[in-house]
């Protein structure tokens, strides 16, 4: 069985630059010289990019050393949530189609997740069945689209469209909403912290909206090792348990939500996996680096992998994550 790495990232280079065209007011791009731009987000440091982002050499290069066999590339954030219809489209589909042609030229190594201009729903829908006719295994979603909650009823059917799909989503962080307003643009605290408040709170919210009830067919996948919430799940069940407000749409309680969803790897102990795993299940979690970024680690999270008990490890490394995107 190959390891296959579920949460890796690509950036375009005319991404970037519509990026860098339409992103105001939120987004701003800064040159500096010698180096990539680097990316903000209400004015806080946001992203940085590396050659690895870009360039497909390289990053089989980098798998090979790390011995990972398969990427499932998706575009990291603030994926193509800004701009008119025309630019988030235009941004979605040229990323999408490099990775389609990165496939191509890799076929025995890359696989992708389609990025979609949620905020416009036909373009969002037509994109979709374009990139899955194009060959994409998968959706990737921001834990929140411009500042509105993924329940928003806006965006129901491109969530019908996925469900109708079978696909698997993953969820990732982005910028919270009130990232000004909680000063993140200090001590790189978006990264730090804001990230894991954004999934968190995206991913309670579905719990409590019954939103996997609606969408039976969806293989969501958490990204970072599901954030908080192996951590704070027994305060989850006893808010279910005891505040009427958390059992208006569903009767299913929090820890019976998370162990249908899915999970990667991108985590920085073995300790915080080892949580990951107990909550959640062993079949339920896959290997994931968040390479190219800056703190990801293909090496290192591999490594966490293959301390693992054999049946867990062999599932994690890559079973589980073929059955999900179907490549068995």
């Amino acid at each position: 069985m190959p390891v296959i790495d579920i949460h890796t990232h690509v950036l375009g280079h005319e991404w970037l630059e519509l990026l860098r065209a339409h992103g105001a007011p939120r987004y701003g791009v800064t040159d500096t010289p010698g180096k990539l731009p680097s990316i903000s987000c209400d004015g806080a440091p946001f992203l940085t990019p590396s050659p690895a982002h870009f360039d497909y050499e390289l990053r089989i290069r980098d798998m090979d050393a790390a011995g990972v066999d398969i990427g499932i590339l998706s575009l990291t954030c603030p994926n193509v949530y800004w701009g008119s219809a025309q630019a988030s489209l235009r941004a979605a589909r040229s990323t999408n189609e490099e990775m389609a042609a990165a496939q191509l030229r890799y076929p025995d190594r890359l696989r992708w997740m389609t990025s979609l201009p949620w905020m416009h729903v036909r373009e969002a829908l037509d994109e979709l069945y374009r990139a899955r006719d194009a060959g994409a295994v998968g959706v990737m979603v921001l834990a929140n689209i411009d500042g509105l909650s993924l329940t928003d009823q806006r965006f129901a059917p491109v969530w019908k469209a996925i469900d109708s799909l079978g696909l698997a989503v993953l969820v990732h962080p982005g910028a919270p909403p009130g990232t000004r307003e909680m000063s993140l643009n200090e001590y790189a605290l978006v990264a730090a912290v804001g990230f894991m408040f954004d999934t968190t709170l995206a991913i309670t919210r579905m719990m409590f909206d019954g939103f996997l009830d609606r969408y039976p067919n969806l293989n969501l996948i958490v990204g970072h090792a599901g954030a908080t919430l192996p951590y704070v799940v027994g305060r989850l069940d006893a808010c279910f348990e005891k505040m009427p407000a958390t059992r208006t749409r569903t009767s299913t309680r929090p820890s019976d939500w998370l162990r249908r969803m899915y999970y990667d790897t991108v985590t920085y102990s073995q300790e915080a996996l080892d949580l990951c795993i107990a909550v959640c299940g062993s079949d339920h979690v896959m290997y994931g680096s968040d390479y190219p970024h800056n703190i990801g680690d293909m090496a290192g999270c591999l490594a966490r992998v293959d301390a693992l008990p054999s049946a867990c490890r062999d599932a994690v490394r890559g079973h589980t994550a073929a059955r999900v995107f179907g490549l068995e």
